[in-house]
């Protein structure tokens, strides 16, 4: 009797909570081996894009060499013509310039993802892009997923810029050092978003998975190694934190300096969905200079994918993504659009945009008495941002129809 009622109960939890646990996991894109499994049951090749700048603005992609971090560019705007003028221009660059047409057209091009870029201020009170209180991060995520999900592709939720900084520099609109790794304050509020943002998308399977930081620790400072020696520490911090109400979606990984470095990682093994993410602009395109990518892939057995890679000749780019279909390393080219081209969709620039907002963000504006020197002319300066407004919509820009070709993608029919 005590042997049969065991059977009974091996035979419940084998076939009952099993199933159950492998329906839910068909539902979502997850990690079996190097590869990842879509829920029909086929292999992930990730192809896409990134739609940077969208929410975390980056100074180059508006012409900027000086101002090229999102505080500074916001600073920019509030002295040129006040803190209204930007909230509004803010908001307009956040409803124009992605679209469901954009979402649509990239999904057009044959591709299956898109990594989104977010600052984590989206998620706080904190002053960003316009708002404080009433930050609207999930209101846009929410209506991206909506216009993935029409569109057939999967989306990857990239905190770009993380609290506290984690890179040090321009691109994590920090303040020159990766204070993430030396303040709990920040680590803990890291942890928490993540969590709060794996609560609300638990069950939605169009979301690929989560990439918990881009780009963390450059190699610019003394105690590189220290910082290093943190980084695997706080991603199974964040990942705890995660799966405590989220355990469907991938989580990625990213190496050290610019995503390159991958020595410090000693354990992948305390979570069953985890995958590395690396990024690559320069160099032979050839296997041998992602070598050390395709090595840490093969010693993990985990999946191994190209976050950003780009920013180069279209000849440089078809060779590269051979090399990654043959290592079998998926890719999101960086950006999907900005000003001019080396991307899919490119912005005219405004008229005099180069001699009153390029102009006035080079100019020294380290005084008040600069500052009142150096002002352009508010009228002329609002005009040439509600022209870059309309410049940057989908239908105004230029389809940059070599650039596609590079990518490697077979357009939908």
């Amino acid at each position: 009797m005590k042997k049969y009622l065991f059977t009974l109960v091996l035979l419940y939890f084998t076939t009952g909570l099993g199933n159950a646990e492998a329906r839910t996991k068909s539902r979502f894109v997850h990690v079996e081996g190097v590869n990842l499994i879509q829920p029909n049951g086929e292999r992930l090749f990730i192809q896409g894009t990134n739609l940077g700048n969208w929410l975390n603005p980056e100074g180059y992609m508006f012409g900027f060499s000086k101002t090229n971090s999102a505080w500074m560019i916001d600073l920019l705007f509030k002295e040129a013509i006040g803190p209204d003028g930007t909230a509004n221009f803010w908001k307009q660059f956040k409803d124009n310039y992605i679209t469901q047409a954009d979402i649509k057209f990239i999904a057009q091009q044959g591709a299956n993802t898109i990594r989104l870029p977010f600052n984590y201020k989206l998620f706080t009170d904190e002053d960003y892009m316009g708002l404080s209180s009433q930050q609207d991060g999930f209101q846009r995520i929410d209506q991206l997923i909506s216009w993935c999900r029409q569109a057939g592709l999967y989306l990857i939720l990239d905190m770009h810029d993380c609290p506290g900084s984690q890179t040090g520099d321009n691109i994590d609109d920090g303040y020159g050092y990766p204070w993430l790794f030396e303040s709990e304050q920040s680590q803990q509020l890291f942890c928490d978003i993540w969590q709060r943002i794996a609560k609300r998308y638990a069950k939605e399977p169009v979301i690929l998975g989560y990439e918990l930081m881009n780009e963390p620790i450059a190699h610019y400072f003394e105690n590189k190694d220290e910082l290093n020696a943190r980084l695997e520490p706080l991603y199974k911090r964040a990942v705890r934190a995660i799966r405590q109400v989220d355990r469907n979606h991938v989580i990625l990984l990213g190496g050290a300096r610019w995503n390159s470095d991958f020595f410090m990682f000693s354990d992948w093994t305390f979570d069953n969905n985890i995958m590395y993410t690396c990024h690559r602009y320069g160099g032979d395109a050839t296997a041998e200079a992602i070598n050390d990518y395709i090595s840490f892939r093969d010693k993990t057995q985990l999946p191994m994918y190209m976050g950003e890679i780009g920013h180069n000749t279209n000849e440089w780019q078809a060779d590269f993504v051979k090399v990654m279909k043959q290592a079998n390393i998926g890719y999101t080219f960086w950006p999907y659009k900005k000003l001019d081209g080396s991307c899919m969709m490119g912005i005219q620039r405004p008229e005099l945009w180069d001699s009153v907002v390029v102009k006035y963000s080079e100019t020294d504006r380290t005084t008040y008495k600069n500052l009142r020197e150096a002002r352009p002319n508010q009228q002329l300066f609002r005009q040439q941002l509600d022209e870059f407004i309309r410049n940057c919509r989908f239908e105004r820009c230029h389809k940059q129809e070599e650039y596609i070709r590079s990518l490697g993608m077979t357009p939908r029919q």
